[in-house]
């Protein structure tokens, strides 16, 4: 499962010298560098995640909020027979969950270590490797599509994406994609007090940048306010259906980067859209 919930550089990654800034990126330096990025950080990804991300579960974000419990796909009775496409599906657990309702799913994403993890941990689950921008099935393939930090926050262009899900979903058809809360852009990444003071405008929507010496994107992440990210829904062909800010329960005491118990008791550190295709 792609949950890019936290942008955290290996200490012998390539990325150790990148350089951090804030710059315009496209869709194709973008598409490029989250390719190359988690091609080289699977490993460790599923290594420091797996265990809180299951094999088979479907987790929405860092704040554990459960689909079994949420039912924001719909109840888990009611998905039985369906045909659901998982973007940006990493080691593919939320697809392995669906299958397990009884559901058809199919787990797609950009990068081909995320989905070597999916085949080592196993399954029935068909597996695509494809960009989220140009969506590899026909028309009208899906009943349901998803995505749990997948994608999303690492495209320039997201209205693009939200068109190929519309195309590739019947009508009717429900979208829920869950991001990185936009207000945490104001604050800075850290799970401590040093991360509840803001230290940047909520309004700058520059790229989120980390280069090499040459220069070249090794990592993008976008920001997009609220108001952007309901814009893009209804110019994407969806209507939105609700927006689901998930509290920090109590049970869970777990840092992940700059989310945490004292940070998720204060402000929200996920957005989940919960959208349907237009007529």
């Amino acid at each position: 499962m792609n949950q890019e919930y936290e942008h955290e550089v290996p200490s012998d990654s390539a990325e150790e010298e990148a350089e951090a800034t804030r710059r315009d990126a496209g869709d194709a330096e973008s598409s490029r560098a989250s390719r190359g990025w988690w091609d080289r950080n699977a490993d460790e990804y599923q290594n420091d995640h797996g265990s809180f991300l299951g094999d088979d579960r479907f987790v929405w974000g860092p704040e554990g909020l459960d689909e079994a419990e949420a039912a924001l796909l719909g109840p888990p009775a009611s998905l039985k027979g369906l045909d659901v496409l998982e973007i940006g599906a990493g080691a593919a657990q939320c697809s392995r969950w669906l299958a397990a309702q009884g559901a058809r799913p199919v787990a797609l994403d950009l990068s081909h270590r995320q989905l070597q993890h999916a085949l080592r941990i196993g399954g029935d689950v068909p597996l695509v490797e494809a960009d989220a921008g140009d969506l590899p099935f026909k028309d009208g393939s899906f009943d349901l599509a998803c995505s749990a930090y997948g994608a999303v926050p690492f495209v320039a262009d997201p209205v693009k994406v939200f068109r190929e899900v519309r195309r590739v979903l019947r009508p009717g058809g429900r979208w829920v994609f869950s991001v990185t809360h936009p207000i945490r852009w104001a604050f800075p990444d850290e799970p401590g007090p040093e991360g509840l003071s803001i230290a940047a405008s909520y309004f700058d929507r520059t790229p989120y940048v980390e280069q090499d010496e040459q220069g070249r994107a090794v990592y993008v992440e976008h920001h997009r306010t609220i108001g952007d990210r309901v814009r893009d829904v209804v110019a994407g062909g969806f209507r939105l259906l609700d927006l689901v800010e998930p509290e920090w329960p109590e049970w869970n005491s777990q840092e992940w980067g700059g989310w945490s118990p004292l940070r998720g008791n204060l402000i929200p550190g996920t957005a989940i859209f919960v959208c349907e295709r237009t007529e």
